[in-house]
């Protein structure tokens, strides 16, 4: 059975997402292991907190993740998890994994910060990981942070919330969802199965 790496570093929601992607049919090892990360079929970087904090942690993992990125290992950031992925944060001076160009801006305007709960995605190109998922199809959302990619090529689909911001995320085998997919139902459990899907075809 292909196994995903889901690393601990020290965040929230480890267990809801280990119950999710178990569903998918996948064996998930909860792990803060270097040589489990480098050698597993894929990653799942889950995430709730803060981005100073997580980066601090995270960075033991660095060349572990770098090296599976390297060897065209699919990786799939949530929330936090995918914030991680890029340069740096409002939230905070440490620097992030830098995978993604771009940065993670504060929410400002009118909008209630956080952003909590339901919203829509509009998808802006197609990838294997939206599979079978409409546009206008809501996933749960809880965050105060948004990304924004230097190159909008990188930029699967977005979400409307005082303004258009970057919800999904792909650059080769690297995925991004700034919702909560173990959190969002029927669309969550697709997404999650897509991804499945992704880590099987690139073992056969």
């Amino acid at each position: 059975m292909l196994t995903v790496a889901l690393v601990d570093y020290g965040v929230g929601n480890l267990f809801s997402m280990k119950n999710a992607i178990t569903r998918t049919g996948l064996n998930v090892q909860v792990t803060d292991d270097n040589e489990t990360i480098r050698t597993a079929d894929a990653i799942v970087l889950p995430g709730v907190g803060n981005f100073g904090a997580a980066t601090g942690r995270l960075r033991e993992f660095n060349d572990a993740i770098r090296g599976a990125l390297g060897d065209g290992i699919p990786i799939l950031g949530s929330c936090l998890g995918m914030q991680l992925l890029f340069e740096g944060s409002d939230e905070s001076p440490e620097k992030g994994l830098s995978l993604l160009g771009g940065w993670v801006k504060r929410f400002h305007g009118e909008q209630k910060v956080p952003h909590m709960g339901w919203n829509t995605i509009r998808t802006v190109r197609y990838s294997p990981l939206l599979e079978g998922i409409p546009d206008g199809e809501y996933f749960y959302f809880v965050h105060s942070f948004y990304p924004k990619p230097v190159n909008h090529e990188v930029t699967l689909a977005v979400t409307d919330y005082g303004g258009e911001f970057t919800s999904i995320v792909q650059k080769g085998n690297l995925y991004g969802t700034q919702f909560h997919p173990e959190k969002s139902g029927r669309a969550g459990a697709a997404l999650l199965n897509n991804f499945a899907a992704i880590v099987r075809r690139l073992k056969r």
